[in-house]
């Protein structure tokens, strides 16, 4: 087999390379509640697994990643190996973001839309990298092509793909435009570089729509292992001010003391959401110093949780709450506050459940200072293959 090892024996070295994983689409094209970068593969998201399918075909120097700002956090807890760049409002901006923190003189820019990369498509860029500013695959055209109502020759025509492999500095160099441009060839070729064309591979196709997933073949489905995770919170008595519980109104003048409006079943929920998904606690998506969070509806943070898990790739199964609390009385608030949480969920109220029990008078529970509210959640992987 031509591989890696075969041009090594040829005598071609390495050359010292950066691999860039743009990921920081909006995924509109795809059209699903879930964004493609985190369609799960058996357990592994795509950008992920597009990722680690590269790292085994060649030592790259380093790895960057680029991510939405708002799942930049959240695709940090993956690895401490990979280097996440934010990215920007074009592909073109996160690209440049990427290469600011690129030190190899050669880089390989990929989409984590195209999983399916072998290594004889990557030994065939490598190969041609020495005379050359970029090397790009391409898939030959077979169909006649008709451009503006004239056919014209369809050898002439090329099917552009990535990965690209370019000469870091020339690659920089050509970004530093207003104009922008869909791949990396392109660029360089404005400015005058030397483009090098080889063989792309028909299997390393690109995601754009949900009709692409049956012709990608190394897509698996996602595992069906479900997540469970718990949450724990409390809050201290405030008088003159509504209690809020489970979204519902429970109390009009003794409230919670909090940031926000302390609503503690709530934040006990969203750490058990939260929790489910390895994606930290509810302090680090909405931190008590923020002045956006100041006395704000918890319902509103509970609709941001549920939307963020959905684009990570997730669905909320079932969830159930203890309440403890000596006051107020909770037996007739237990089903609203059900049906409550149900709809931000979208979720069937028979899985959302609401416990309420006292503490015997023990403690500051008992005392009537406050309340604390235990919650598990489980979760599972959208099934993007039965969809």
């Amino acid at each position: 087999m031509y591989n890696i090892v075969t041009l090594q024996k040829k005598g071609q070295n390495l050359p010292d390379l950066a691999l860039v994983m743009l990921g920081a689409g909006s995924s509109s094209r795809f059209n699903q509640r879930v964004k493609k970068q985190w369609l799960r593969i058996d357990q592994t998201p795509l950008w992920l697994y597009a990722t680690q399918n590269l790292q085994q075909l060649f030592p790259f120097k380093q790895i960057i990643v680029t991510t939405t700002p708002d799942e930049h956090f959240y695709a940090q807890k993956f690895s401490d190996t990979i280097t996440f760049v934010e990215g920007g409002a074009t592909r073109q901006e996160s690209l440049k973001n990427a290469l600011s923190q690129v030190k190899t003189p050669y880089v390989l820019v990929s989409d984590i839309a195209r999983p399916c990369i072998d290594q004889a498509m990557l030994v065939r860029l490598l190969s041609e990298m020495e005379n050359n500013d970029i090397v790009v695959p391409y898939l030959p055209v077979v169909d006649t092509v008709v451009y503006e109502e004239s056919t014209i020759n369809r050898d002439d025509v090329k099917l552009i793909q990535t990965p690209q492999l370019s000469r870091t500095d020339i690659l920089q160099k050509a970004l530093q435009t207003s104009t922008l441009y869909t791949d990396d060839s392109s660029a360089i070729k404005a400015m005058g570089g030397k483009v090098a064309y080889v063989l792309g591979n028909p299997e390393a196709k690109k995601l754009t729509g949900k009709e692409d997933i049956a012709s990608i073949p190394c897509l698996k489905a996602p595992s069906t292992v479900p997540f469970v995770g718990y949450g724990f919170d409390v809050h201290a008595f405030e008088e003159s001010k509504v209690m809020m519980l489970g979204g519902v109104e429970v109390h009009p003048t003794t409230g919670f003391k909090a940031h926000s409006d302390g609503d503690v079943a709530i934040h006990a929920l969203i750490d058990a959401l939260l929790g489910a998904a390895g994606a930290g606690d509810i302090g680090e998506l909405f931190p008590d110093n923020d002045q956006r969070y100041k006395n704000i509806d918890s319902k509103q943070l509970l609709k941001e949780v549920c939307s963020f898990l959905a684009k990570v790739g997730f669905e909320i199964v079932h969830c159930d709450l203890c309440v403890m609390a000596e006051f107020p009385r909770l037996s007739a608030f237990k089903d609203t506050i059900r049906f409550c949480l149900a709809d931000i969920m979208a979720l069937s109220p028979i899985h959302v459940n609401v416990k309420a029990t006292t503490t015997e008078k023990l403690g500051f529970i008992g005392r009537q200072e406050g309340v604390a509210v235990s919650a598990t959640a489980t979760l599972k992987y959208y099934d993007w293959k039965n969809v």
